[in-house]
């Protein structure tokens, strides 16, 4: 799963089989949903803070650092 907003930013946040979990429930989609709204609106310098404290991990795409945003 992955939150995403267009040119701005995306959070991955959890990774499962499909064959092992075959739709999530409704109030998970609701506490996700909330929890999306949350990180998307986290200004740059609060992710940097997660990622400096260990809290987030950056992710990186074909061995290359993106910088934060």
């Amino acid at each position: 799963m992955i939150f995403f907003r267009a040119g701005e930013r995306a959070i991955f946040i959890h990774g499962f089989a499909k064959n092992e979990v075959e739709n999530i429930r409704s109030d998970e989609l609701t506490a996700l949903k909330k929890l999306a709204g949350e990180m998307l609106a986290y200004r740059k310098e609060e992710l940097e803070m997660l990622v400096a404290s260990g809290t987030l991990m950056e992710v990186e795409c074909d061995g290359k650092s993106e910088a934060v945003s």
